[in-house]
């Protein structure tokens, strides 16, 4: 496929833009179930009236295909390239939408939930790098925190989808809202297929003349300018940097030292983790349930509120647009995780007492951790992976990182139905424990990444020590804005005395 021919930020908002509508696809996928199962409806008829225990493998058996996707990403992904691996993400969410929308058997729908988990694993391990990749440092996190924001643009068309057509009769009842995001992701396989690949990527993989003409293209200049020269320059060091060792080897990521692979590795996957752990989607995925369990309100209430709460979570999704690349990420996280606790100890506080008033303060308590949980941890664990790992390791790192999640994800949706109707608002409680816990671990390990050009982060860890130099540098800062440029300086020198001794 030819690209298309915008530059410079026309450029930078095309691909920003495709990258959205993956999110958007993501988030209706997520929450486009939860308002469909666990009722008296037409999808409860067509499938033998599932337990909770088979609603809740319903939901999260797509989270085993967003694994499956993931790890697909961690092997395969660095050789096929950002680009491509987005394509063949949209491609599979569109066979799975039309096997889910024609089933008629659990065991279909269970394929069908799986091969759409699977493009979207594709999707959610590649477009974070893709976007970070064709980006400045100075407007990185609050791009990434867009796509974010989208993702719960998608979920609120889900809910709100769901419940409008609760009122219909029929099978259209549940198959058009789970067809429907067919057209999400015949956007994205169009959009995809007229854009350029990552730069980084082609530079690495030897093709270091069209990916200079994709540089030249993104800051909008001609490709032989002074800048595009020098960016060029800089990831070329960084990759040569990078790659001393040889060819890849898989041992690098379990690496020490002032790369500290393994480090960057863990924190791709521990702030993943770490976003499931908050109790993020027993309310996202499960909202009706939950209002439904565990403070007795009406299934039509909680279908409303499920929605109330979407829409809620989507306003302060917006809020890191204009906080992440101002105050940075390590802050947005503490603030969230803090938040985040309060407001399950709310909660459970609450609902303890058994009484009716209580409940509703309890679905308010539910409202504000949306807020907390849109300001940090909703987008930082989407742009943390995209930005820690080295360029050499930034694919599989993002795929590990979306691995941890979607398995992660897979526990928290699978035990929370049985939870509620065991434990019932202990379980508010025992996530609020894990969000205090947050704080202390963001503060000690997280180093701040805000402002720093991709190559820059390369240099990290430099420091060393237990907490990788991040408890003894002034706001996790382990390194200054533009640190490549003095790999430049270094890689210039030794090629001019390289050339000096040649002549001799």
């Amino acid at each position: 496929m030819r690209s298309i021919s915008p530059t410079g930020k026309y450029l930078v908002w095309a691909i920003t833009a495709c990258c959205c509508q993956g999110f958007l696809l993501q988030g209706y996928d997520q929450g486009v179930m939860s308002g469909i199962i666990g009722a008296n409806n037409q999808f409860g008829r067509d499938f033998g009236d599932p337990d909770p225990t088979t609603q809740g493998l319903i939901v999260a058996i797509y989270d085993i295909g967003c694994a499956i996707g993931s790890l697909t990403v961690f092997f395969l992904g660095e050789s096929i390239g950002r680009k491509r691996m987005i394509m063949c993400g949209a491609t599979t969410m569109l066979i799975g939408t039309a096997i889910l929308t024609s089933s008629t058997t659990r065991a279909q729908l269970y394929v069908g939930r799986i091969v759409t988990g699977v493009g979207n694993g594709f999707n959610s391990s590649s477009i974070p790098v893709y976007q970070s990749e064709t980006c400045g440092g100075l407007v990185r996190g609050t791009l990434v925190c867009l796509n974010s924001a989208v993702t719960i643009i998608g979920l609120v068309i889900a809910y709100w989808l769901d419940y409008g057509l609760s009122f219909v009769n029929g099978p259209v009842q549940w198959r058009l809202p789970v067809g429907f995001q067919a057209v999400f992701a015949l956007f994205l396989l169009l959009q995809i297929s007229f854009l350029p690949d990552s730069p980084r990527w082609l530079i690495a993989h030897g093709r270091a003349e069209e990916g200079a003409q994709i540089l030249a293209r993104l800051e909008d200049r001609a490709s032989d300018h002074p800048d595009v020269a020098e960016k060029l320059k800089e990831i070329e060091v960084s990759l040569e940097l990078e790659s001393a060792g040889g060819p890849f080897r898989y041992a690098e990521l379990i690496q020490g030292g002032p790369l500290g692979n393994f480090r960057r590795i863990c924190l791709c996957a521990g702030v993943n983790i770490m976003q499931q752990f908050t109790g993020a989607n027993m309310i996202n995925y499960l909202a009706p349930v939950v209002y439904q369990g565990t403070m007795g309100l009406s299934r039509n209430l909680s279908l409303i509120l499920g929605g109330c709460t979407a829409v809620t979570f989507m306003l302060a999704s917006f809020i890191p647009l204009w906080t992440v690349d101002r105050y940075g990420r390590r802050i947005l996280l503490m603030i969230s995780a803090a938040g985040l606790s309060l407001c399950f100890i709310l909660t459970a506080a609450l609902l303890s007492t058994g009484r009716k008033p209580a409940a509703y303060g309890a679905a308010a308590m539910v409202f504000l951790f949306q807020v907390f949980l849109g300001i940090g941890f909703l987008p930082i664990p989407w742009l943390y992976p995209a930005e820690v790992p080295t360029t050499r390791i930034r694919a599989r790192g993002s795929s590990i990182s979306s691995l941890s999640n979607w398995l992660s994800t897979f526990i928290i949706v699978q035990i929370t139905p049985p939870a509620i109707a065991n434990i019932g608002w202990r379980v508010f409680a025992i996530f609020a424990v894990f969000n205090a816990l947050w704080v202390p671990i963001v503060y000690l390990f997280f180093p701040e990444t805000k402002g720093l050009e991709l190559e820059d982060v390369d240099h990290i860890f430099e420091k060393g020590g237990l907490t990788g130099g991040v408890w003894e540098s002034k706001g996790g800062k382990t390194v200054r804005r533009r640190r490549i440029a003095e790999d430049v300086e270094v890689s210039e020198a030794k090629e001019k005395e390289e050339v000096r001794e040649y002549a001799q």
